[in-house]
């Protein structure tokens, strides 16, 4: 009797802890997520979790692969940099690429009491999945606005992609906004937040060299007289050089 009481313990024990592990199913045996895959795991971080219940983080060696797979951008570079598939089929993936982003966004605001961001490492790797996401999103809109054309050269499909371009560089100087917010991140996020900088702004740059930037410069020039960091400091400067650079030799031309 003893013995079946123990037997009935240790598997009502076993069971409980299942319970608990698979509370929170993620598709992680997969190489890549899918937009399937995002619609499920988002709808999951956001609503699937308790008000006082902790979300995955890097921080958190039995979690943390569920962050860097929800930021990993080869989920979707490896679908929109494929050139055996369609312009079409790739540009609808990069668009609900996009849409599940927008909701990512929301699964790491929080903040404690003090203002400080509670996941701020984690909301800026979704930032960041964002930037690089839309330059394959916004590049492969116009590519297909150019396919689809009767005249590529013509005014109005240079107005409509300018516009597009144009559009991409006011979101990425959302992403400056953050800086005004500098006080909530630790020191590891001010260090991550300036890495963003060195990182994307330069690829969006490089990419469109000659896309008027005056607006992203003098956003720069007010977050560096904001900025107490160092580190975001210094990625400031040097973005504000690198248009500095491009309008110099665009005047030149």
């Amino acid at each position: 009797m003893i013995k079946i009481k123990y037997l009935l313990l240790v598997f009502i024990c076993l069971t409980l802890t299942n319970c608990e592990t698979e509370k929170h199913k993620f598709p992680l045996e997969k190489r890549y997520w899918d937009t399937n895959d995002y619609d499920k795991v988002i709808l999951e971080l956001r609503y699937g979790y308790e008000k006082d219940e902790k979300k995955p983080t890097f921080d958190n060696p039995e979690q943390r692969i569920i962050v860097q797979k929800l930021t990993d951008e080869q989920n979707f570079k490896i679908v929109l940099k494929d050139n055996e598939l369609g312009l079409k089929h790739r540009n609808a993936v990069a668009t609900e690429f996009f849409n599940h982003w927008k909701d990512m966004n929301q699964i790491y605001q929080a903040r404690d009491r003090k203002d400080k961001y509670l996941y701020d490492i984690e909301m800026l790797s979704v930032w960041q999945f964002g930037l690089s996401l839309q330059i394959d999103y916004f590049k492969l809109g116009n590519d297909e606005i150019k396919e689809s054309a009767d005249d590529p050269n013509s005014s109005r499909v240079k107005n409509n992609i300018n516009s597009n371009i144009g559009t991409l560089v006011s979101n990425y100087i959302i992403y400056l906004d953050e800086i005004n917010e500098e006080k909530s991140f630790s020191e590891n996020g001010k260090s991550k937040l300036a890495k963003g900088i060195d990182k994307y702004f330069v690829q969006l740059i490089e990419l469109y060299p000659d896309t008027n930037y005056s607006g992203m410069k003098k956003k720069a020039e007010l977050m560096l007289k904001k900025s107490e960091s160092d580190k975001i400091k210094s990625s400031l400067t040097k973005l504000i050089e690198l248009i500095n650079s491009k309008q110099k030799k665009e005047i030149e031309k």
